[in-house]
């Protein structure tokens, strides 16, 4: 299969037809790119699984073109959805509800539920709502390092998929924030730039970290995910991470740091990755940093950041992608 990469607008014709006719399209949104299919035909989503090397108990995100159209993939959508849905959507909120007979249990991994999603990108919406409602996790091999751009995508998925839309790079840069509204009590399934404590005006409570119980209700939850090619660590502080640094290269290990320009003085002149200035750079970047070190480098070292909100949903995928290994 030959996979082209076409500007999104002036690919959205080609990915209209495609989707119509059962095959994948990869699309940007503001979270990080996705690897799509008509969420309502099983073969077609098979194929997402086959691309991705994805295993089948891995459930996917329904992304919709507007509040609408929820009521075709749900059923008994609660009015806090519509609250929600207001604020923050179009954007990176992910809202697990009661699924619909339309969705095929493909999509949910046998589950009664299903996580529903209306991307930030105007692109992307257009694709879903001239075709269908759009079955999608991340655009890349299953377990790598999330895409945020379409060279990403194209390392990843070269020859697996028929087009790639190009819409730049992504805003937010890490996954959406999923939120379970089927278990009694709001949880939290994956935490994103949507924070629990942005949340919790609108739900009268602030939501509950949720695990696997049976079978998973989102994407995220039963396996690794964003691993790096290269070998990977976190590190407390910059000092222990120069201390680190030092040794895997007195060791021929050819180490790389990727922290924010704050540390950059406290790390002088050691190879460095910037993961810019603040919380969000860090979030916009830390995928693609991770991309281009694990090129590069033999062995990558993170900055953990502290604290709470977007601070803990970003080390939520450093910690995942390092293996839980810290410095």
């Amino acid at each position: 299969m030959i996979t082209r990469i076409v500007n999104a607008k002036d690919g959205l014709d080609e990915a209209v037809s495609l989707i119509r006719s059962g095959e994948l399209v990869v699309f940007p949104t503001e979270t990080v790119y996705g690897l799509g299919a008509n969420a309502y035909d099983a073969a077609a989503v098979k194929k997402i699984f086959e691309a991705k090397g994805r295993p089948q108990d891995n459930p996917l995100i329904v992304h919709i073109s507007c509040t609408d159209e929820v009521r075709d993939v749900a059923r008994e959508v609660p009015d806090v959805f519509y609250a929600l849905a207001e604020r923050f959507m179009p954007g990176a909120l992910t809202v697990v509800l009661p699924k619909s007979a339309r969705v095929p249990d493909i999509v949910t991994a046998g589950g009664d539920t299903v996580a529903v999603r209306m991307p930030d990108n105007a692109v992307a919406r257009e694709l879903i709502s001239r075709s269908f409602p759009i079955a999608a996790p991340s655009a890349n091999r299953s377990k790598h390092v999330s895409p945020t751009s379409a060279k990403h995508v194209y390392d990843d998925l070269n020859g697996r998929v028929p087009l790639i839309l190009d819409g730049g790079e992504c805003a937010v840069g890490i996954e959406s924030t999923v939120l379970d509204l089927t278990s009694g009590s709001p949880v939290i399934l994956r935490p994103g730039a949507v924070t629990a404590e942005m949340l919790a005006p609108y739900l009268g409570v602030t939501p509950g970290s949720g695990k696997v119980i049976g079978t998973a209700k989102s994407p995220g939850m039963k396996y690794e995910h964003y691993a790096p090619a290269a070998e990977a660590y976190a590190a407390r502080s910059a000092a222990s991470a120069a201390e680190f640094y030092d040794k895997c290269e007195a060791e021929g290990k050819n180490p790389v740091l990727l922290f924010r320009d704050v540390y950059a003085d406290a790390l002088g002149d050691r190879a460095r990755i910037s993961l810019g200035g603040s919380v969000d750079d860090f979030m916009h970047g830390v995928y693609s940093a991770l991309r281009a070190a694990e090129k590069e480098y033999g062995v990558i070292i993170v900055e953990m950041l502290d604290g709470d909100g977007r601070a803990a949903s970003v080390m939520n995928r450093v910690m995942k992608a390092v293996g839980g290994k810290t410095v």
